[in-house]
């Protein structure tokens, strides 16, 4: 077994104690022999791949190519990734364009299997989809240690990613329904049951933009351009994830209590 990520408390005092130590503990954990030998067999070999049959052809770099977008898993479905990549990003009727996730368009965009000469045979090509790779595969083991912290780890990139997009203003609360991980944090943080996921997607939106409003003093994605408030979103998810877990099983006042220890 590999390293195995360490986070010895929950809410904002365990994301403190990661972010100290999180360089340290993702290189441990990349130096692992499992991780290290995909990273090489990627490295050594993806500069072959000229088609998406090449790619899905290939289980090893495959897998590692879907694991730097958080699509690991699609392993099993070689068919669909494969559509997914031969149609592209160029026709903006490709099924990756049409899809609600949009993980799919990044994962075409950065192979570039439509585009005559695929992305592959740059040089660059194999570091970045490492670095990825490395990072989301981190994430993971975080996430089998404490699911919140995992949300946490990915919040900037995935968030960041939908503010720099040619999306308007209802197209990007539309792009945070359609990531799993985001909606659940901004669920969480804007106290919004999961049950309004059952509302009609124009009715969530109005809710979600209302919420953020009240706490936030905008009502659009576009405010977390500033980091600082990305940070207060993720304060806000991870102290009102804690309280939802303390509540599970505690008095109001053992809540408390455990809230001011963790301060």
């Amino acid at each position: 077994m590999g390293f195995q990520p360490i986070i010895p408390f929950g809410g904002m005092a365990g994301w403190s104690f990661l972010k100290r130590t999180q360089e340290a503990q993702r290189q441990a954990f990349v130096a692992a022999p499992e991780i290290k030998r995909d990273v090489d067999y990627f490295a050594e070999h993806i500069g072959a791949v000229k088609t998406a049959e090449d790619l899905v052809s290939d289980y090893r770099l495959l897998k590692v190519a879907l694991g730097a977008f958080g699509l690991d898993d699609d392993l099993p479905n070689k068919a669909f990734i494969k559509k997914v990549l031969d149609e592209g990003s160029v026709d903006e009727e490709s099924f990756a364009n049409r899809m609600v996730d949009k993980r799919y368009l990044a994962l075409t965009k950065a192979f570039g299997f439509d585009l005559g000469t695929p992305n592959t045979v740059m040089s660059d090509f194999p570091g970045t989809i490492l670095d990825s790779y490395k990072a989301r595969q981190f994430e993971i083991a975080v996430g089998d240690q404490d699911a919140e912290m995992r949300l946490s780890l990915g919040l900037e990139r995935d968030l960041s990613e939908i503010v720099a997009s040619d999306n308007t203003d209802d197209g990007k609360w539309f792009a945070i329904l359609g990531n799993e991980p985001l909606l659940r944090v901004f669920q969480t943080a804007l106290n919004i049951p999961k049950e309004a996921a059952q509302l009609d997607i124009d009715q969530q939106v109005k809710v979600m933009r209302e919420r953020a409003d009240s706490i936030f003093g905008d009502g659009e994605i576009a405010q977390f351009s500033d980091p600082e408030q990305i940070e207060e979103l993720n304060r806000l998810f991870l102290v009102r994830s804690q309280i939802n877990n303390l509540s599970q099983g505690m008095s109001s006042g053992a809540i408390a209590l455990t809230l001011l220890q963790a301060m």
